[in-house]
């Protein structure tokens, strides 16, 4: 049995580069990118009006002169215009190019406006002023976003703004998730008494995702045979395979015998942590297989922990660690790493984290209780005081 640190590694040193596709912009929100993008040109492309209001050129009204003549109107949108007379002023819309021979705009409420003059009722400007000047923001060729980030609204208006209407990003995995088990039915079942839903498979379907990832589901029954035959193709057809179920030392856990005869290579089996002792992860040359145990608790948790940071290093992107504080005491007995359920709160910028009292691994209901998993390293003390740091897994 190794550790959790160990298993960590072993996932990390074993994931898969999906390739690179070109997709309409719009349908990138939560991909990774594949491509810096660049500015087309200067941010502003122009020197941009920021305020309704009269341009003038400076000098003058530091010479003392506070009416000006209206020689014309620049809206936005329209060719840069050009004010012949030094002295006189352009009316000028927010967003229109500053016309030539004006440096400095002044608002429309501090002016006052008749048909053919307009009067500055202000004592002080400053010269330059209200305008966007141009390349100020970002310069032609500047990196305005850089490969592998993942994508939001933010990035959305900015791909639309240098014309990327399609964008490289990394491929998604086709992936396989599979349920086993007799005991049980589909969602839309009403079970026997010995009978439970099917949820494991849709709560992965979920987690994956957040991650934008689509998946398809499969559900094998506890017979070796059929097993096999499934999931021999599925290794052949997709890039990771998900399980749930038949991993542990029960007369019908044949998977990991099956897996071993598919000609999977097992990168391990059983990690010392509670919950999902029995996890089992093997690799082929073009497929990953994650074989999480059974119970809700144990799938949820070693999906968060292992497939998460599989997938992003996979792609590109670094996972970041996150912590809290633990908010009050507690004893672990086990040695081993414990993900434990707790709620998160924040106070005066730090993170707290309170533990839920839940029924084990098979208690599904008690996720709806936290926000997420503090880890608990493995170490021979049994005692967590209130105000340690630990790592933890959000899922909220």
């Amino acid at each position: 049995m190794i550790t959790v640190e160990e298993a960590k590694h072993i996932i990390l040193e074993n994931t898969q580069n999906f390739g690179i596709e070109e997709i309409p912009f719009l349908e990138a929100v939560g991909r990774i990118l594949k491509e810096d993008i660049v500015a087309d040109r200067d941010f502003p492309p122009f020197n941009r009006v920021a305020m309704d209001g009269i341009a003038i050129n400076y000098r003058f009204f530091e010479y003392g002169v506070r009416d000006f003549k209206i020689e014309g109107i620049q809206p936005a949108g329209a060719p840069q215009q050009t004010m012949v007379n030094a002295s006189n002023c352009y009316e000028v819309m927010t967003g229109a190019c500053l016309p030539n021979n004006t440096d400095t705009v002044i608002r429309y409420e501090d002016v006052d406006i008749n048909t053919l003059m307009a009067t500055i009722n202000i004592d002080e400007i400053t010269e330059g002023q209200n305008i966007h000047v141009q390349g100020s923001d970002k310069t032609k060729e500047d990196v305005l976003i850089k490969k592998n980030t993942i994508i939001s609204a933010a990035e959305i208006g900015v791909l639309a703004t240098v014309g990327k209407a399609m964008v490289k990003v990394a491929k998604q995995p086709k992936v396989m998730i599979v349920s086993t088990g007799d005991e049980l039915v589909d969602v839309n079942e009403n079970p026997l008494d010995h009978q439970i839903r099917r949820s494991n498979v849709y709560t992965l379907v979920s987690l994956l995702n957040d991650l934008k990832i689509p998946a398809k589901t499969a559900h094998i029954a506890d017979k070796k045979s059929v097993l096999k035959e499934k999931i021999a193709s599925f290794l052949q057809e997709y890039d990771v395979l998900l399980f749930s179920g038949a991993v542990s030392k029960g007369k019908f856990d044949f998977l990991p015998e099956v897996l071993d005869e598919l000609g999977v290579k097992k990168l391990f089996h059983r990690v010392s942590q509670r919950p999902g002792k029995p996890f089992w992860a093997g690799v082929t040359d073009n497929c990953n297989v994650f074989a999480f145990p059974g119970n809700p608790v144990s799938t949820f948790v070693n999906c968060l922990v292992y497939f998460y940071p599989w997938y992003k290093k996979s792609v590109g992107v670094s996972s970041e660690e996150k912590t809290a504080i633990l908010a009050k005491d507690l004893t672990f007995k086990p040695n081993l790493s414990c993900f434990l359920q707790v709620k998160l709160t924040s106070k005066k910028g730090q993170v707290y984290a309170t533990p839920i009292k839940g029924n084990g691994s098979g208690d599904l209901a008690s996720l709806i209780e936290a926000d997420g998993f503090i880890e608990l390293p493995k170490t021979e003390e049994t005692e967590f005081k209130k105000g340690s740091v630990f790592p933890i897994i959000r899922y909220r």
